[in-house]
């Protein structure tokens, strides 16, 4: 009778053992998709209870954000063109947030790998042919940003500086730098209300995407992602970081570099802010101004949060967010609403989804882990 009885006991394991593993699968992919989705509605919520306090309509301003970001083909391309820079400031973010690091200051690589892009390019426009230009914009503006933000992972490295303060500290040292370039040694004596370098001639504008009123930043900042991806989730490198920023006291006694991770990770995410910057002078300003510092670094910290730091997830929320960022001049004309409208929503959703961070894990729906331990 005891043989009979444990019979099925061996057997049904195995029976339920792909159906078990399949449910903690489906629980752990939708846990961040429930939770992201849950904050995105209750941020604009909360967000539409202000539109109604100022005495607007919330369907309207939705409509409206639809209408300027994604209802017509030439709304689409702006926001497309919009989301090329936040592609490459949300990297910066979510990179280091792989190793635990929160970095907020991409704003700061923008700027200075703009002003580095444009100096590059004086000496040779005109000398050297464009793709040539081109590369050696695109090397001085990631040396630029690269080495900016890989000064905040070095100080936490070697001082225990918060990396939060000192890249945010550095932004502003940044903007005051870039500021004092193009008013000072870069500037173009023929700019005179707004001080700004010397203009890129068209034939050394980036182009655009064939068929496209697109400029081919979009395409960088796709390639990009992926290859952050690739950097990630297939190579060593990215292995050895994830285990870091799982347990960086684990990843000491394991003999990984952890100082090297740190530095290194921050100094790439600093690169593709500086990429970032170059972009905006070499496809939209055509010369390094005061326009540089657009928001697009702080911005890229919503881009990166709402898709929880992953490269791949990073693509369609950039594209949303540029929408709504390029629907903000037609909300001010129609709605008579301030263009800043759109950064309180941002704001907003900002808060909440940060907010909703705490509740990672405490779902019991979400985490096998809590199935196991009641059975």
């Amino acid at each position: 009778m005891t043989v009979e009885a444990n019979i099925p006991a061996i057997i049904t394991p195995d029976k339920f053992s792909m159906l078990d593993a399949v449910r903690e699968w489906a629980a752990r992919r939708a846990e961040p998709i429930v939770i992201s989705v849950g904050a995105v509605v209750i941020g604009l919520g909360l967000f539409c209870l202000f539109i109604l306090a100022v005495g607007k309509s919330p369907v309207m301003l939705f409509q409206l954000m639809y209408t300027g970001g994604f209802g017509s083909w030439f709304s689409l391309q702006n926001s497309l063109s919009r989301a090329a820079p936040l592609l490459l400031t949300a990297l910066c973010v979510a990179l280091p947030a792989r190793l635990g690091l929160v970095i907020i200051g991409g704003e700061g690589a923008v700027v200075l790998g703009g002003v580095a892009a444009a100096a590059a390019a004086l000496p040779i426009v005109g000398i050297l042919p464009p793709l040539v230009v081109f590369a050696a914009m695109g090397i001085a503006a990631m040396t630029a940003g690269g080495a900016w933000i890989g000064l905040a992972g070095f100080l936490r490295h070697k001082r225990g500086v918060n990396e939060t303060i000192s890249s945010l500290l550095l932004a502003y040292i940044a903007i005051a730098l870039m500021n004092q370039f193009v008013e000072g040694l870069l500037r173009d004596p023929a700019s005179l209300n707004k001080p700004s370098t010397r203009p890129l001639p068209p034939d050394y504008m980036l182009g655009n995407i064939p068929g496209m009123d697109v400029h081919l930043g979009l395409v960088i900042g796709i390639v990009a992602c992926l290859c952050t991806w690739i950097l990630i989730e297939a190579t060593s490198y990215g292995f050895a970081a994830r285990i870091a920023g799982g347990n960086v006291r684990a990843a000491q006694i394991q003999g990984l570099p952890v100082g090297r991770l740190i530095v290194g990770f921050t100094a790439i995410a600093g690169a593709f802010a500086g990429l970032a910057g170059m972009i905006e002078v070499a496809a939209v300003q055509g010369s390094a101004n005061a326009s540089l510092a657009a928001g697009y670094g702080y911005t890229g910290i919503l881009v990166a949060f709402l898709a929880r730091h992953d490269p791949l997830a990073i693509i369609p929320v950039a594209i949303l967010l540029g929408g709504i960022d390029a629907s903000g001049g037609l909300i001010q004309r129609r709605m008579g609403l301030p263009d800043a409208t759109v950064l309180v929503m941002q704001g907003t959703l900002f808060v909440v989804i940060l907010f909703c961070e705490t509740f990672y894990g405490r779902f019991k729906m979400f985490n096998p882990d809590l199935w196991k331990r009641t059975a």
